[in-house]
């Protein structure tokens, strides 16, 4: 596997691929890597030639400067994760100046509303920092296909809409959630829950799962008391938000229509942790 530490590194890389036709699958992340991201690059494996990843904490998708500081890095770990894996080729190391080489700034992106739902409400300029990342790694990669876990479903939606605008000759993959054996949605955040609150956190998919049978017998208004209730009898959670929302506007629904898809999404806070997660409802 190849470790390319800079911007030009990696151009000269993505060039000698291209001269050589090589189809590229790309997933970009901001490490502390697990068996989730490690999803994404199966995927990866199985529809292109070369798969890349790329490790870069982005300063401007973050809305508290706290979180960005105690979001978890370990490069030296997750470059031994990669390379045991025996499914990327070359992993992308890029610093600021590499990604915004005058100021580091978002730019605004539209994303026909998308961005003002859910995450978007709460985390005001989150998704133009996600934009504005994902468009330049994409234009220094110059990835065929890219591949998102749908954990983050809002995220994957932004991003669709964003290759579509831009008019970027990219697919956009979706990746089903990766989950422990409890059904906990992996996420890096996890490495600063305690094996007890980890263990504890499972009722968010058992909630998901709950939602998902009630969404066929009772009303939106109800299934939302019901999880009410459920989280107020728990110790060391908030339950921040949980929504019924369509599939392709993200618009939360107050009572469902038989041409519509349908996606449940959740955010709990675990001992100050914040934890999302989402399923699809039939």
């Amino acid at each position: 596997m190849e470790v390319l530490k800079n911007k030009k590194t990696l151009q000269d890389f993505i060039e000698r691929q291209k001269e050589m036709g090589k189809k590229i699958g790309f997933a970009p992340t901001m490490g502390a890597l697990h068996n989730g991201h490690l999803s994404l690059y199966e995927a990866a494996r199985k529809e292109n030639d070369l798969v890349i990843s790329s490790i870069f904490v982005n300063p401007t998708q973050f809305n508290n400067a706290e979180d960005l500081e105690k979001y978890p890095r370990d490069t030296d770990r997750d470059i031994s994760v990669l390379g045991s894996s025996g499914l990327v080729d070359a992993v992308y190391l890029p610093e600021v100046e590499d990604i915004y080489p005058e100021k580091t700034e978002s730019q605004h992106y539209d994303y026909d509303g998308l961005e003002n739902e859910m995450e978007g409400k709460s985390r005001p300029g989150h998704f133009d920092g996600v934009g504005t990342v994902v468009e330049e790694l994409f234009r220094q990669v110059k990835p065929d296909n890219a591949y998102f876990g749908e954990k983050d479903f809002q995220q994957l939606a932004i991003i669709k809409k964003m290759v579509e605008k831009k008019q970027l000759p990219i697919k956009i993959k979706g990746v089903s959630i990766y989950r422990a054996e409890n059904g906990l949605a992996l996420s890096s955040r996890n490495q600063r829950l305690t094996e007890l609150r980890k263990d504890n956190a499972k009722i968010i998919f058992e909630t998901l799962i709950k939602a998902k049978e009630w969404f066929k017998t009772i009303s939106v208004s109800e299934i939302k008391e019901k999880i009410d209730e459920i989280f107020n009898n728990q110790e060391n959670m908030e339950l921040e938000y949980f929504l019924i929302a369509d599939e392709s506007t993200l618009k939360e629904i107050n009572q469902k229509e038989n041409e519509s898809s349908y996606r449940a999404f959740i955010v709990v806070n675990v001992d100050g942790v914040r934890l999302i997660d989402n399923m699809h409802l039939d």
